[in-house]
């Protein structure tokens, strides 16, 4: 009885932890634990943003009776997180960051039974979506700006590589270099490979958008690089290939999105990561579908 009472906390903590590690697709706590470092050294009120929807959206997958594996697995509560984090960066009031957090992170696990569904019934994974759809919905409403609004700054190759660091921090709305480094030991904890592909995907991007111009600020706080290291962390399993035709896709929605005024947030590495898996899925089928019919072919007898 006293094992098992003392074994409960730890579950609990391990299921946040793998929450968090998810936010950079890795079903780690330790991976998690680096991630919450990384909020502490960048700015403690993201930390406290991340553990309040992690804790709400996961407190809502109980109550809609999901899969408790996948809970455990972080699975619901990383959008959860993600959604809490969105309510903190464009709100600058606590209290009312903290009663959208909650809420929003509420909702994302009450929709994403239906979505996951719905998704899954396409071949594709759910990824931030169910966050971005979220906050997308209430950004409109509250006519708010972000917290931390940037001034122009000039760039050197120096300053540009700490922009690459800081772009695989902005995966967990974190902005520092230093978080980058503590996110990116994170995700090596958990694959060395994943690592390097994250701190590729960011490098990759972030040049990218300096050469078409982008904004010296924005490149330095890593908003340039954060979806190319995410798209290049779905598709690590597919291979460099098709991993750096994910970070490609982002780059060209980023620009667009900026362009038009539109705030994608993470969009352009969910679109781009569904673009690449479902090509790759469509030439595998065809490619299978000609085999089958060379052998078909072969396989008829000869008149």
């Amino acid at each position: 009885m006293s094992t098992v009472l003392h074994q409960e906390p730890f579950a609990a903590l391990r299921t946040l932890l793998r929450g968090l590690g998810q936010i950079v697709l890795q079903r780690d706590a330790s991976t998690g634990a680096c991630v919450l470092a990384a909020w502490l050294v960048c700015e403690p009120r993201l930390a406290c943003a991340a553990l309040t929807g992690a804790i709400a959206a996961n407190v809502g997958a109980v109550l809609r009776g999901y899969d408790p594996h996948d809970t455990r697995d972080g699975l619901h509560g990383f959008n959860g997180a993600l959604a809490a984090l969105a309510a903190f960066t464009f709100i600058a009031d606590d209290a009312t960051a903290i009663a959208v957090a909650i809420l929003a992170a509420t909702a994302v696990a009450w929709m994403l039974g239906p979505w996951q569904r719905l998704l899954r019934s396409r071949g594709l994974g759910f990824y931030s979506s169910p966050c971005l759809l979220v906050t997308w919905a209430w950004l409109p409403l509250a006519h708010l700006t972000p917290v931390r609004a940037a001034a122009s700054a000039s760039v050197s190759w120096t300053s540009l590589a700490g922009g690459v660091l800081a772009g695989v921090a902005q995966t967990s709305f974190a902005s520092t270099a230093l978080a980058g480094l503590l996110i990116l030991a994170g995700i090596a904890l958990s694959s060395v490979r994943c690592a390097l592909f994250a701190l590729a995907g960011a490098a990759f991007a972030t040049l990218a958008h300096w050469l078409a111009g982008a904004d010296g600020a924005s490149l330095l706080a890593g908003l340039s690089g954060f979806n190319g290291a995410l798209a290049a962390l779905a598709l690590a399993d597919c291979g460099a290939l098709a991993a750096a035709g994910g970070v490609l896709v982002s780059i060209v929605l980023q620009l667009a999105a900026a362009h038009h005024g539109v705030p994608a947030l993470s969009a352009p590495f969910v679109i781009a990561t569904w673009t690449i898996r479902s090509l790759m899925r469509d030439t595998l089928r065809e490619a299978t579908s000609s085999n089958a019919g060379v052998a078909h072919r072969a396989a008829l007898p000869k008149r």
